[in-house]
């Protein structure tokens, strides 16, 4: 039995990296005050330390939608792979060329496109769609920004967030 409420426990696994770098750096800044004096300086270094992943740790949060939504992602040495009741698929990394947002759909989906092969649409709230963050934030020329902006526009558009230099297939139109 459980003294958490199941909305509490998300919101806190949502946020977990944020909160593990903002109890570092507590620790660091504690450290820093109260220890003795050799040790005060690896306290602020400590400290200092947590800051890149705590704002790491906010993108990370702000991108993780809800969960429990339909299908399963899974992420494999460079192929991201998606199964759902009624759709499906495999994109690899390497040949993706297109990335967008469908804000039209509920929920709303990531489209990723593949020269050659049918659109991929991913659920914001399938299964594992969260691992999508590090593979959108290893695109070339792809700004993390760009990714957290459109998923909090208003509207009901496809924006099309990245898209591979040399590429010539279709396109959707371009919102951001």
């Amino acid at each position: 039995m459980s003294f958490v409420r199941p909305e509490a426990r998300a919101a806190l696994w949502r946020w977990r990296e944020a909160l593990a770098a903002a109890s570092v750096f507590v620790f660091g800044v504690w450290w820093a005050i109260s220890g003795a004096a050799l040790t005060r300086g690896l306290g602020v270094v400590v400290a200092l330390a947590a800051l890149p992943f705590f704002a790491a740790g906010v993108q990370r949060g702000r991108f993780r939608g809800p969960a429990g939504g339909v299908g399963v992602l899974r992420v494999d040495e460079g192929q991201i792979a998606y199964f759902g009741p009624l759709s499906g698929g495999i994109v690899a990394l390497s040949e993706l060329s297109q990335l967008a947002y469908d804000a039209t759909g509920k929920p709303a989906h990531w489209v990723l496109r593949q020269i050659g092969q049918e659109d991929l649409c991913i659920p914001v709230d399938a299964e594992g769609a969260d691992a999508l963050f590090d593979v959108f934030t290893s695109l070339p020329g792809l700004r993390t920004e760009d990714i957290l902006r459109v998923q909090n526009m208003p509207g009901n558009t496809i924006t099309v967030i990245w898209r591979r230099k040399g590429n010539l297939s279709r396109a959707l139109p371009r919102q951001l």
